[in-house]
């Protein structure tokens, strides 16, 4: 489908109202980093409708993939945003005068939309991010350098990075922004990065050994002065 049909009969082929955007997080250089699109001068989040034959998951799920390429990623339900207000006619009108796209008020992506929000920890190097139809470019964004972000894009990646602070106190999901095999200073460092406060790293370490859910690899030979921490992993599961 191309962009003017999907403007004139994509209200066919997708639920009416509801629409899905993802916060896909990653972590490269000790910066926790997102998911961004931009759309001329414009920053926004990665997201799309959902198709009429679809469940909600399978849709977060297809749309997930079809930005990052990832066959079986970690997605985590985020909220609903939902305001009475929650229209965008006149951005959209702004943004076809400068790409020269013709616009009608009666196009259905100009009615409010609900969205479904989720968040995504994925490894950025196993990542093969894509455009869609309206963006130009894509970019990995720290959350401490956000660029101006577009519709009301910008309180969904902050509700992201603050619902992840308290879910990684409940959970074990933060390995899948490493690499397949880390050491526990690279996790303790990463933790350090997402709560934005220090960690007692031998504390933590007890503490992340204690789940059982990583595997301790054999200590590979040493190869330069300076310390020479194992690997982990994560367990297989049977």
């Amino acid at each position: 489908m191309d962009v003017q049909q999907f403007l004139e009969q994509g209200n066919k082929h997708h639920l009416p109202n509801l629409s899905i955007d993802i916060v896909i997080i990653g972590y490269a250089q000790h910066d926790l980093k997102c998911l961004m699109l931009e759309m001329e001068d414009k920053w926004l989040l990665p997201g799309g409708y959902i198709r009429n034959e679809e469940s909600v998951n399978d849709a977060a799920l297809r749309i997930l993939k079809e930005r990052t390429g990832l066959e079986d990623p970690h997605l985590k339900f985020l909220s609903v945003f939902g305001h009475q207000n929650r229209f965008f006619s006149e951005e959209w009108k702004a943004f076809f005068a400068k790409i020269n796209l013709d616009w009608q008020s009666d196009y259905w992506i100009n009615n409010r939309f609900v969205t479904l929000t989720y968040y995504s920890l994925v490894n950025i190097e196993n990542t093969k991010p894509k455009v869609g139809n309206f963006d130009k470019s894509f970019a990995w964004m720290s959350f401490d350098k956000l660029p101006d972000i577009w519709l009301d894009h910008k309180e969904i990646v902050l509700e992201a990075r603050n619902r992840l602070k308290e879910d990684i106190k409940q959970e074990h999901s933060t390995h899948n922004l490493l690499a397949e095999k880390f050491t526990m200073p690279e996790l303790h460092r990463l933790h350090q990065n997402i709560l934005e406060e220090e960690l007692d790293r031998s504390r933590f370490q007890k503490k992340m050994l204690a789940t059982g859910l990583f595997e301790r690899l054999p200590k590979k030979q040493k190869e330069s002065p300076g310390s020479n921490p194992y690997q982990y992993r994560v367990k297989s599961v049977d």
